[in-house]
């Protein structure tokens, strides 16, 4: 947000953790998470088992509340002193440190417990998975690096959902990964451009901190071309058809459209290129994706 958002005491306890974790961006790495599971399904034969389905919208609902409740927790005195997130439900007081806290390690344990039940290799890289999406709350104290570490723990939802059906790795959903990662770590660098100032100010790292608005801009460029390629190589590789080439050329255009919004001297549109574009194509990409795999 371009402003601190002014957030009602009177909310209920749902409606606070919701928006601590700020649910509404589950639209970035879910729709990911579908199309690994369909793949897995179609391009392994595999049955589709409603408890699978379900164990893995579990585990994309616990692992990122985890993360998200985790980075609201750590930054919270970054939080308090920042306008831009002074009224954040920890620093607002809306939601104790001690409550985040907890609410991060209940939902790292529900966790754990979905992939147990789904099969024995995602069990065992439940730990890995936690790592690294609760590290990058940390990364921005020491990297510029930190938007390539929240892309990679994005990045774990296609692979993820295709072990969820298949128990093994396959070269398909990593390319997707890869696309993740760089799409996302793009658009946070986008992101981050709002809190320049403040973040040198506070001694903390960023690709807008390290080569100013022009360079993020740069940076984020070759990042979203990445991602695209990516999607394309997917595409040819696999052998997808029309509805396929349909979702990836929407998806493209929205990846140039979002840097036609945002200027170095011109930030107005971020929320804008950052919520509502990246939302839109992650949800219109995939539903492509599914329908070309499923009816072609």
């Amino acid at each position: 947000m371009s402003q601190a958002q002014v957030l009602p005491q009177n909310k209920t306890a749902v409606a606070k953790y919701l928006s601590l974790v700020k649910f509404s961006h589950t639209v970035f790495a879910l729709p990911f998470a579908f199309i690994g599971f369909t793949l897995a399904i179609v391009y392994e034969r595999q049955a589709f088992h409603w408890h699978l389905l379900i164990l893995m919208l579990l585990c994309m609902v616990f692992a990122r509340s985890a993360a998200m409740a985790f980075n609201r927790y750590l930054d919270r005195k970054f939080d308090a002193l920042n306008p831009r997130t002074a009224q954040r439900e920890v620093p607002a007081g809306i939601i104790k440190p001690q409550h985040a806290l907890a609410f991060t390690i209940v939902n790292c344990i529900l966790f754990v417990a979905a992939t147990y039940f789904i099969n024995s290799i995602c069990f065992y890289l439940s730990p890995v998975a936690l790592f690294v999406i609760l590290f990058y709350s940390y990364t921005k104290r020491f990297t510029a690096l930190c938007h390539l570490v929240l892309g990679i723990g994005l990045s774990l939802a296609p692979i993820g959902a295709y072990l969820t059906v298949t128990g093994y790795f396959k070269w398909l959903p990593l390319l997707f990964s890869f696309a993740v990662l760089t799409w996302v770590s793009g658009f946070d660098i986008i992101y981050a451009m709002q809190d320049e100032d403040f973040d040198k100010s506070q001694q903390l790292h960023s690709i807008p901190t390290a080569f100013g608005k022009k360079g993020a801009l740069m940076i984020s460029n070759v990042l979203h071309v990445l991602s695209a390629l990516f999607v394309i190589t997917a595409g040819f590789m696999a052998g997808f058809h029309l509805l396929y080439w349909i979702g990836a050329g929407f998806f493209t255009c929205l990846l140039i459209y979002q840097h036609t919004l945002v200027k170095p001297d011109d930030l107005s549109k971020v929320n804008i290129a950052f919520m509502t574009t990246n939302g839109i194509a992650s949800i219109v990409f995939a539903a492509f994706v599914i329908a070309d795999l499923l009816f072609l």
